[in-house]
């Protein structure tokens, strides 16, 4: 029996409310626990909500983003250091700087206890102080989808006169392409992801191998005893942003209204005068569609009970929990066919149905066809959670990471 791993696992932030990555790093510990290993996660804030068994050391920043004071200016008394300047340095001139001086910290830090691990575990930071430990020690990085990709869409759905901040924003990706291909092993969610790393960051395609990630299977279920509510569809996006195309799903809403009783959840937080805003205004639909923000994972189970369906109306996604936790609630979906969702979703017409991204009248039919046929709904939530259950639990997320994690060890 192989003997079992001491791994750092690193993530810039962590926040399980503030995307996928807070979500992977705390069920991928916990997993990894689970099968024996030794976990201590390194991130900074937001900081992750992590289960027992499972060490932190917080890697605190100038914390510039926080959701109460974003782009915030600290007193003089917070600077601790040169890589505390660089942070609000880097902002100051419109700059994302977390993944830069996370991984200097990091550098910092393993250069002091390097001895203390077998493995580390990079969740898509690719900060250029991760080049500082690669010869030290034996890395691997998950790659959830290349960010390149949201820069190209942002700026395509951008007007003239942000273009050159977007740009700014994302200079971060030059760093991270350059990284990438310094780390002996990388990890993707699905294929499409490993196809897109592999050509957007120029990837040698023996370096990069599908993990695809997990759910909850226990939290993530029906409740029979929660109501369907009549043609309510519910949708989760981390972010009011063009690659979440939850415009398309506004505009689609607005043609179903005009022959059925629908209303949409939004689970998710608008920005203010945002393009969402703007679509929901348009069509006069903001008593038709309502926002849930920071909720509970249990919150969040009970509002997909009482869906009849659940969209994914995204340009690309590079994996999608959202869809897999919503087809472990047997909640029928209705997806674009956009990155990894087709992976996820499956075959068409068995858990869910496909529409091309951008389409919101073929989203509009989809859904519609969905919400007027019950038995069709009930087949499809049955596949989904089968489906989930067969291939997307964190224990096998765990086991095949492991899996990657001895192959760089063997190398060294």
């Amino acid at each position: 029996m192989a003997s079992p791993l001491r791994i750092a696992l690193l993530t810039y932030r962590g926040n399980p409310h503030s995307g996928g990555q807070g979500v992977y790093v705390r069920y991928l510990s916990r997993a990894l626990v689970e099968l024996g290993h030794e976990v201590e996660v390194f991130s900074g804030q937001p900081y992750p909500a992590l289960d027992e068994g499972v060490a932190f050391t917080p890697v605190p920043s100038l914390d510039l983003y926080r959701a109460d004071d974003p782009f915030r200016r600290p007193l003089l008394a917070e600077f601790r250091d040169w890589i505390d300047v660089l942070e609000y340095a880097a902002m100051c001139t419109a700059a994302f700087p977390e993944p830069l001086t996370f991984s200097l910290r990091i550098a910092r830090l393993m250069r002091a206890r390097q001895r203390e691990f077998d493995v580390v575990h990079d969740n898509q930071g690719f900060g250029y102080g991760l080049l500082d430990v690669v010869p030290r020690m034996p890395v691997v990085a998950t790659i959830h989808h290349p960010i390149t990709i949201d820069r190209r869409l942002d700026l395509v759905h951008a007007p003239w006169y942000r273009q050159l901040s977007l740009r700014r924003w994302y200079a971060f990706t030059h760093m991270q392409s350059r990284v990438a291909r310094r780390i002996p092993k990388l990890i993707a969610a699905a294929e499409s992801g490993r196809r897109d790393a592999i050509s957007e960051l120029r990837l040698a395609p023996e370096k990069i191998d599908v993990v695809q990630n997990g759910v909850d299977v226990e939290l993530f279920r029906p409740l029979p005893a929660t109501p369907r509510v009549p043609g309510r569809i519910i949708t989760t996006t981390s972010a009011d942003v063009p690659i979440k195309g939850l415009v398309y799903l506004i505009e689609a809403l607005a043609k179903l209204r005009t022959e059925r009783d629908a209303t949409l959840v939004v689970v998710g937080k608008p920005r203010a005068g945002g393009a969402v805003q703007q679509a929901i205004d348009r069509f006069g639909l903001r008593a038709h569609v309502t926002f849930e923000t920071g909720i509970e994972s249990l919150r969040l189970v009970e509002l997909y009970a009482s869906a009849e369906a659940a969209v994914i109306p995204s340009l690309y996604e590079g994996f999608s929990l959202p869809a897999a936790e919503a087809m472990a609630c047997e909640v029928p979906i209705v997806a674009t066919t956009g990155g990894a969702l087709p992976e996820v979703v499956g075959t068409e017409g068995a858990a869910g149905l496909l529409v091309p991204p951008k389409d919101a009248g073929a989203l509009a039919v989809a859904i519609g066809h969905v919400l007027d046929n019950h038995a069709l709904r009930t087949r499809m939530g049955t596949a989904g959670r089968a489906r989930v259950i067969e291939r997307f639990t964190w224990t096998r997320t765990a086991a095949a990471t492991t899996e990657r994690y001895r192959e760089v060890l063997e190398r060294c």
